[in-house]
């Protein structure tokens, strides 16, 4: 065997240790994975080396024989069970074949040999083909400065006949002390919701078929040591970058310890390669890590690098209001410049219009595809409102839903055509009165794009809010006579594209009923996500947390709402909307208007905080504590020197410990001393306490305490005993 090991290059801010990964190449199969380590330390980058064979490789750390293959047993093949990066039934893999292609209906089976190769410091790429079935991929397998293992693929028909592609996933080997995974479920209003089971042998698949990821996706499938948290136990997380239809899925066959991996879900005749033609499969990310938080720091890190901006000191995100829950479709001209006159006041810098401000769109039941502006609300256009928006120092953002179309709109009277259906003589079950609009047809496309593009140079917006509400369930182009996800989803990216080419500086959210579009795909695009349409702060404490498996926190919309809640009618205080808000891209969804004197003074006075923590900390680590208490949420956010950081404690339900017991602050610089107060002072937090407390803590004042970050990381504090459903802020500065 010769073996091949990557590095990760300087590895990137706090996104955890140096990650090496050494891939063998033995005789008539393709690539394996040998191993997925993680160094001690930062590797001195090695010297960039190429070859275009196997043999030619000189980082080999392996004998030259295979010492992970099995010995070959009765009642079963004659080759041993060991899957390579594309393990298919030629190479003797029983489970899932990793490539199913097939002509004329008839399905086709490759034995894949590779051609060449080639390798640098941080990257290896391989060809292989099979002539016979005409059939040839290329891979490239590297290590970012985060330290996520991205794998490429794409699938290339040699033959002279049409070849049909229904799935190309690539995997990676499980280590054998892995036993338990975890994954997201949910529905819309709960979102990302963590579930975890055992290992057991056979297939656990998390499939998306709406379209989107939607409410269920997986958003990381997670397999790990058994009992691995956020902060400890080796695990290994797959997720697949596509906005699409997808499928991520560990698989444990008796002769193995199990594989992890994913790629694109397409339906039958989707994808068909002409002679010649090629697939390029959506980019496969695993990230290894001790504990989730390792594992979610390297996909901060790499989201972040999409978006340079949004570390800019000179331009911090700006704090949001939207105008949704202040008025739904009850706008008008001077209720919306009244709006802002107020969240001026209160230091908004951001003023968003939501649904309701284009042609006849007075309800959820019509409109959707007539992108003009409604001059029976707005008789000379938006320019009067993004004027004055402008004029009070804050940005403007509009709202649209670019990918749906009402039935009952001008557009699909003018072309019924451009909507996705399974037949010429019915529809598919609306959504809101809503169908999807095709923009695999190029027509649509356009029109859409221009719509978008006019409005966006005409009122010099800043802030797309891009909805996405509606399944897309039997999703028939009529232009093409075929499935239409992929091809939706990549005309979606390119609009996407050719707008922030177009105009520099826009930004866009993904929004999509809330969180139903969030993956690595649209956030290379898109800097910012509505991670859930409920802003209820208890049922945000776990959206949250299982939104930034993958998020980073500058770029989730966390908003501070009316209580009660529109969603849940739970009641809430101000302390604990605001403190769940504080960690995220700050916004308001709220008619603030209805508040007096004190209640806006006291809005202003968190908004002005979480600015002061915007400054301290724009680009911090987050942490996700693990407790043994079930009623409590502790996360952290640090700054990437240690020198800083908050805390929130959210009492999420009646504890158990009465009163609580020691709380951690991971992340912290253990030879550091730190000084320990409430943020804002004590007076924020005193409707947060529990009326059965009989004492004070004594440390529990403005000017706090001086504690080690040894103690503070491995022992923790006593912190004030809060009322069930309540919240506080700790902030933590280096002496």
């Amino acid at each position: 065997m010769n073996a091949v090991t990557i590095t990760q290059p300087t590895p990137a801010p706090g996104a955890g240790r140096p990650v090496r990964l050494t891939v063998g190449f033995d005789e008539g199969r393709l690539p394996h994975i040998v191993s997925v380590t993680r160094s001690a330390a930062p590797d001195a980058a090695p010297a960039a080396a190429a070859s275009t064979s196997p043999s030619a490789t000189p980082a080999a750390v392996l004998p030259d024989v295979d010492p992970q293959f099995p010995q070959t047993l009765d009642a079963g093949l004659s080759v041993s069970e060991s899957p390579t990066i594309l393990p298919t039934q030629a190479e003797g893999w029983t489970g899932t074949p990793a490539l199913q292609v097939s002509r004329g209906g008839v399905e086709v089976f490759p034995r894949l040999t590779v051609t060449g190769s080639s390798h640098t410091a941080g990257s290896l790429s391989f060809d292989a083909a099979d002539d016979t079935a005409g059939v040839a991929i290329a891979a490239t397998v590297a290590i970012g400065a985060e330290g996520l293992i991205r794998i490429d693929t794409a699938l290339t028909n040699t033959a002279a006949t049409p070849l049909v592609v229904s799935r190309f996933t690539p995997v990676v080997p499980l280590p054998p002390q892995v036993g338990e995974i975890e994954t997201c479920t949910g529905h819309h209003l709960r979102e990302r919701a963590l579930q975890r089971q055992p290992l057991t042998d056979g297939l656990f698949e998390k499939n998306s078929r709406m379209g989107r990821p939607d409410f269920d996706s997986a958003t990381l499938l997670s397999a790990g040591m058994p009992g691995f948290g956020f902060e400890h136990g080796l695990v290994l997380s797959a997720h697949v970058a596509f906005s699409g239809n997808s499928t991520v899925f560990a698989e444990r066959t008796p002769y193995t310890h199990g594989v992890i991996g994913g790629g694109e879900l397409p339906y039958a005749g989707e994808i068909e390669l002409a002679p010649g033609g090629t697939y390029h499969a959506p980019r496969l990310l695993v990230a290894v890590g001790d504990g989730l938080n390792e594992v979610s720091a390297r996909f901060h890190a790499y989201l972040r690098s999409f978006h340079p901006e949004l570390a800019d000191p000179g331009r911090p995100r700006p704090v949001t209001l939207n105008t949704w829950e202040a008025m739904y479709f009850g706008q008008s001209e001077e209720k919306v410049i009244a709006l802002a006159d107020a969240a001026a006041a209160v230091g908004i810098e951001r003023f968003v219009i939501d649904d309701g401000w284009f042609t006849g769109r007075r309800d959820d039941t019509k409109g959707l595809g007539d992108w003009q502006v409604d001059k029976d609300v707005w008789p000379d256009g938006l320019t009067r409102v993004a004027d004055h928006v402008h004029g009070l120092g804050m940005e403007f953002g509009l709202w649209f839903e670019p990918e749906m179309i009402s039935p009952d709109s001008d557009v699909a009277r003018e072309h019924p055509d451009w909507m996705l259906a399974p037949n010429a003589s019915r529809l598919p079950v609306e959504a809101r009165s809503q169908q999807v609009i095709d923009l695999t047809n190029p027509a649509a496309a356009r029109y859409v794009e221009g719509c978008i593009d006019a409005l966006v140079g005409e009122y010099r917006i800043d802030y797309i809010k891009w909805d996405h509400n509606r399944f897309l369930t039997e999703p028939l182009s009529p232009a093409s006579g075929r499935p239409a996800v992929h091809g939706q989803t990549e005309a979606f990216y390119a609009i996407v594209d050719r707008l922030r080419a177009k105009h520099p500086g826009l930004e866009i959210e993904s929004c999509s009923s809330g969180g139903g579009r969030i993956d690595a795909g649209v956030l290379t695009r898109c800097s910012r996500v509505w991670a859930s349409d409920c802003t209820d702060p208890v049922e945000r404490a776990d959206i949250q947390r299982g939104t930034s498996l993958i998020v980073p926190p500058e770029m989730i919309g966390e908003h501070i709402s009316e209580s009660p809640n529109h969603a849940t009618r739970r009641t809430t205080t101000l302390t604990t909307r605001a403190a769940t808000a504080f960690f995220g891209h700050l916004g308001i969804e709220w008619n603030i208007m209805k508040l007096d004197d004190d209640g806006l003074a006291r809005l202003k006075r968190w908004i002005d905080l979480y600015k002061e923590r915007r400054t301290a900390i724009p680009q911090g680590d987050l942490v996700h504590v693990d407790s043994t208490d079930p009623a409590v949420r502790v996360d952290g956010l640090i700054a990437p020197d240690r020198s800083r950081a908050v805390f929130r404690f959210a009492a999420v339900a009646s504890s158990r410990e009465y009163p609580y017991g020691l709380t951690r602050f991971p992340g912290l610089d253990e030879s550091a001393v730190y000084r320990v107060r409430p943020v804002g002072g004590v007076a924020l937090y005193e409707g947060e306490l529990s009326p059965n407390c009989r004492t004070a803590l004594d440390w529990w004042s403005d000017e706090g305490i001086a504690v080690d970050g040894a103690t503070l990381a491995q022992w923790g504090i006593r912190l004030p005993q809060l009322a069930p459903e309540h919240c506080l802020l700790v902030g933590l500065e280096r002496l």
